[in-house]
């Protein structure tokens, strides 16, 4: 039975399509007395046979080796598109968290979105999201995977913009689309230029070449550098980091996905052509220094946001700069481990703070206060989240953080110590957000903010429940360390960050030190406040650039195409009024004009032969 379900686990991603096709219906109305509840039921009963599918056939797969799938699409001119699958135990145990977190995912909408009118469009779209997803996890073939990222894009646009009448979420999912189109198109550039070198696109046949390969490093550099830029829009790195926060205005069921697999999509890309990029020292020194910056200036902006998504959105693009550097380092175990981690984590986090946005009046965490009273499930549910995420023994994000802190403890000391200084400002964020929500008296604002419907409260039990069993089914698939060989001084320096900035946070924020806490200089406190004024650098350089050329390019069709145009219409109108006046009506004239005109016009078609012929008679 289970290798029955391991060899049919690429219909997955087809569970998931059914499901969208099947909602889209009562997205336009063509179905009405039932009302649009029926498209969310749907997709849930279709994402639950995709769950037990892919948990049934991971057994199958453990412990053996990966298997390829062939599907042939497309074979003309010379070029062969095969859609190429590979089952492992990674891709149906990436299948599982997918599957598994958009199911609670679909729960947490249906009380999310109860009263809300686009249910169709919406859980349509997450069937799309879900199926794009599985399709992406099990693809083995670089170019497929470039079609399934720009689904995903559009997928994003359509998801973030489903409350299109709101300024702010046209806005917002406009920002999302064009900053993750900078990065898809040097992708595309990347994607062909691996063509023209290793001539396949399949990651199997990749990573062979690459072991073997002889090319021109500048040559291969520049392909690596265009390959990274995808992810880099996908995971939200600096400067493409942006549109996170942007997508923010979507809502929060959406979010759940968003934050926790969808933007690690551009993290199994990197992982998948991690052997291409160590053909380039150069590329992956650039991966590094990616994360790095990111990592850093994510976790420092994360301190000083006061809207209750933004604190969480720069959080995702601190873990996601990590998978980086683990990337960058050839720690690809490391970063597998850091995305399954994060990705359970964020969506407990996103999901404990979307039943706050659902029934307050405002999302400005300094208006919010004394809700753990109010709220304790979604407290509990918080702490587990942030427990998961930081490095807290014996959770899981902390055996990912100690595994990448570990591998770079002997060659790069440095990263050792962004790892540590980036764990200890997470903590500190993630502490600060939840004293200033749950901590203290209740406040104007969160006077009247009762706990969410069972709707809400289930799929956060659940996961919860799975963030901290999380070790134990690491320690049965001989995933953890042994205790034996365990590095001390890493495993002490990840608990010490801790600790470090959750207490430094709780005393600032749940003691008696007047708020709102400022920094000693205005300076870097709007520094950090206003995003490195990354929106303000792009207004001034990308988009004043893209300004100034459109209106040249406007003057040039105007005044010179335009003109061309206009100068020959207006010369044939006057030749022709000037023509009219000249007629006499006589035909003799009309016949000589004409005899005259063929005349000069054979002269003009022969000329060459009459000068070569007047050139022999004068020499």
């Amino acid at each position: 039975m289970n290798q029955y379900l391991l060899d049919t686990v690429w219909l997955i991603p087809v569970y998931a399509l059914i499901g969208g096709l099947l909602a889209i219906p009562w997205s336009p109305g063509i179905i009405r007395k039932t009302g649009p509840r029926p498209a969310g039921y749907v997709n849930v009963v279709m994402t639950l046979f995709s769950f037990f599918h892919a948990v049934l056939a991971f057994p199958a797969t453990w412990n053996h080796p990966a298997k390829e799938v062939f599907i042939p699409w497309l074979s003309t001119a010379g070029l062969n598109l095969t859609i190429s699958l590979e089952i492992s135990a990674v891709s149906v145990g990436a299948l599982i968290i997918i599957t598994g977190l958009n199911l609670l995912a679909q729960i947490y909408a249906i009380g999310y979105m109860e009263m809300d009118w686009g249910w169709g469009r919406f859980f349509s779209l997450l069937g799309l999201f879900e199926a794009g997803l599985c399709a992406l996890v099990l693809c083995n073939n670089l170019f497929f995977t470039y079609v399934i990222l720009e689904i995903l894009t559009l997928g994003t646009y359509l998801l973030v913009g489903l409350w299109f009448s709101q300024p702010l979420v046209i806005t917002g999912a406009r920002d999302a689309f064009l900053t993750k189109r900078v990065g898809d198109l040097f992708l595309l550039m990347g994607v062909l230029g691996l063509w023209t070198l290793s001539g396949t696109w399949n990651y199997t046949e990749l990573a062979a070449w690459a072991a073997t390969a002889n090319v021109d490093p500048t040559i291969i550099t520049l392909v690596c550098l265009g390959l990274i830029a995808g992810p880099m829009g996908k995971c939200a790195q600096f400067p493409l980091h942006l549109w996170l926060d942007e997508a923010m205005e979507g809502p929060v069921p959406s979010t759940i996905l968003r934050s926790s697999v969808v933007v690690a999509s551009g993290a199994w890309v990197l992982i998948k052509l991690q052997p291409v990029f160590s053909l380039s020292p150069v590329a992956s020194s650039a991966i590094v220094a990616i994360g790095a910056v990111t990592a850093i200036g994510g976790a420092l902006i994360a301190i000083a946001q006061i809207d209750i998504k933004r604190c969480l959105s720069y959080s995702v693009s601190v873990y996601m700069g990590l998978i980086f550097i683990a990337v960058g380092t050839q720690q690809n175990e490391a970063a597998l481990l850091l995305i399954l981690t994060h990705a359970l984590a964020a969506a407990l986090l996103v999901m404990s703070t979307g039943g706050i946005v659902w029934n307050s009046v405002t999302q400005d965490v300094t208006q919010l206060g004394g809700l753990w009273s109010r709220r304790p499930i979604s407290g509990l549910a918080y702490i587990v989240g942030t427990l998961g995420l930081i490095g807290f023994p014996p959770l899981g994000s902390f055996w990912a953080l100690f595994k990448l802190a570990d591998g770079l403890w002997e060659t790069h000391p440095t990263l050792v110590g962004i790892v540590i200084f980036v764990n200890a400002l997470t903590t500190f964020s993630l502490t600060r957000e939840f004293a200033l929500i749950f901590g203290g008296k209740p406040k104007q604002m969160s006077e009247r903010s009762p706990e969410a419907i069972w709707l809400m409260v289930l799929p956060m039990m659940i996961l919860s429940g799975f963030v901290l069993h999380l070790p134990l089914v690491l320690q049965s698939l001989s995933l953890l360390p042994d205790w034996a060989t365990l590095n001390k001084d890493v495993a002490l320096l990840l608990i010490w960050s801790s600790i470090f900035g959750c207490s430094i946070s709780s005393i600032i924020y749940l003691g008696n030190i007047p708020k709102p806490i400022r920094l000693p200089w205005q300076g870097l406190q709007n520094l950090f406040a206003y995003d490195f004024y990354t929106p303000q650098i792009y207004k001034v350089t990308i988009i004043f650039g893209v300004a100034q050329l459109s209106k040249f390019a406007d003057m040039l069709d105007r005044f010179v195409v335009d003109g061309i145009v206009n100068f020959v219409g207006l010369s044939s109108l006057l030749s022709g009024e000037g023509l009219k006046y000249s007629n006499n009506g006589q035909t003799q004239s009309y016949a000589l004009t004409v005899l005259l005109g063929v005349g000069f016009l054979g002269a003009w078609v022969t000329w060459p032969f009459w000068g070569i012929q007047l050139i022999d008679l004068l020499f």
